[in-house]
């Protein structure tokens, strides 16, 4: 099977901050959380979670559901495989 690197850089890229990883960790104990929800709990700026939702977003990481007038984000099942080997790296 032929390897396709820049798609596994694309999902390392994903995940390969501090706060992305927080924002994971996150989802992973609080499903459905909205951006603003993410900001709250993590005292990180609304912009700044909002940024790090795409980009794991980008990166196949969280999926987006539309909940009225707010987006609801939960995590891939990629994204909790890699927490689990992130938590291994500590």
């Amino acid at each position: 099977m032929k390897v396709n690197y820049r798609k596994l850089e694309r999902i390392v890229k994903g995940y390969a901050n501090h706060n992305r990883l927080q924002v994971m960790d996150l989802l992973k104990s609080e499903p459905e959380l909205s951006v603003g929800e993410i900001a709250e709990k993590l005292q990180i700026g609304y912009m700044n979670v909002s940024d790090h939702i795409r980009k794991l977003a980008v990166a196949g990481l969280v999926m987006k559901r539309s909940d009225g007038p707010n987006v609801r984000h939960k995590l891939t099942p990629r994204a909790e495989s890699i927490l689990v080997f992130c938590k291994k790296l500590e």
